[in-house]
């Protein structure tokens, strides 16, 4: 598209004007120093590629010294910041391409590196929607007691819920993760756009693999943003049992960023993309625990509380009053909620 320059140029200024930009970053351990080095250099976008790579080297010499010295746990937790940080410079370019593909390569690297230092069992699996891979990550703990699927958000990658994944094994849950079309490695390898119908398919099909393969485990889902939303809409399904919705989006009349909307033209194929965001019918989902940040500006407390009035069956809602789109800095305690809301 002849208009990808100025969509980085318009994320870059929105990096610098919009200091919310950096939550999910902040959040995935992309240090606040890189951030603010980021801020002085929002013109530039080799400036910040330079600025991601140098601080991406240093921790990946400070892994290896880890590893030297028998330091498994820090190395691994250093690994995945330079992974997160060539995360950053692959999302920076929101067409797939020779760049966006060498420097997710990078980031899966560093992860892999990363994962063999966990005790938890690792699994890299695929599944088809259409003819086309959908690539995915299980962890298993030791004597799992249920298994979470993780709905992502729409313009984000599975490598970017490895924190929550982890969250969730040290509590004795197998997390089953997939970048669906339009996201992460199934957009960058096989430029897999999302639709409505697709996201319908993918997301049983991941319940549907899930359920396969952890047949004799409850199942659960927990969803973030336009994944909370599909995390409600695949609650219908008769093999789910709880959910864990944070922040959905509940109207294709959000007015999200100008930059937000470009980058969505390059991962959505379909005209109506409105129709990704609609949830249809509730009357039957599973018991569904909400999670709403009060100064999100993008979904409105009355939005939250309508969906809640029409929620069927258990629920419970969580609002925290200083949080804002995501709840990004209150992770920890949405995940130690979500463990004891599935295992009612």
């Amino acid at each position: 598209m002849v208009f990808c320059s100025s969509t980085i140029e318009k994320t870059m200024m929105m990096s610098f004007l919009f200091r919310g930009f950096w939550d999910r970053w902040i959040t995935n351990d992309i240090p606040k120093q890189t951030m603010r080095e980021l801020r002085q250099r929002f013109n530039s976008l080799e400036e910040w590629t330079r600025i991601l790579y140098k601080h991406a080297d240093d921790y990946e010499q400070r892994a290896v010294r880890a590893l030297n010295q028998n330091s498994a746990s820090e190395a691994e937790k250093l690994y995945r910041i330079v992974g997160m940080h060539y995360n950053l410079i692959q999302w920076m370019f929101p067409e797939t391409g020779t760049q966006k593909q060498e420097w997710y390569q990078r980031c899966k690297d560093m992860h892999k590196q990363a994962d063999t230092l966990v005790a938890d069992e690792i699994i890299n699996v695929t599944i088809q929607v259409e003819g086309n891979d959908c690539y995915g990550r299980i962890r298993v703990p030791k004597r799992p007691k249920g298994c979470v699927i993780i709905l992502n958000p729409i313009d984000s990658s599975k490598e970017e819920s490895i924190k929550t994944e982890g969250h969730f094994a040290k509590m004795g849950f197998v997390t089953v993760s997939f970048d669906g079309p339009g996201q992460g490695e199934t957009y960058v390898r096989n430029e897999y756009k999302a639709t409505r119908q697709r996201w319908d398919l993918f997301v049983d099909q991941v319940i549907e693999f899930a359920t396969s393969q952890y047949e004799g485990l409850p199942l659960f889902l927990f969803g973030t943003i336009l994944g909370a939303t599909w995390a409600i809409q695949g609650s219908k399904h008769p093999k789910v049992c709880r959910v864990v919705s944070v922040s959905p989006i509940l109207s294709e009349d959000v007015r999200m960023p100008d930059y937000f909307m470009e980058r969505l033209s390059y991962i959505i194929d379909d005209p109506q993309s409105g129709e990704l965001l609609r949830l249809d019918n509730i009357d039957h989902v599973s018991p569904v625990l909400l999670v709403h940040g009060k100064k999100d500006k993008f979904i409105n407390d009355g939005n939250i509380y309508e969906l809640y009035n029409q929620l069927p069956r258990e629920k419970r809602l969580i609002q925290y009053l200083d949080e804002g789109h995501g709840c990004n800095y209150k992770t920890e305690s949405i995940l130690e909620a979500a463990g004891e809301w599935y295992l009612r």
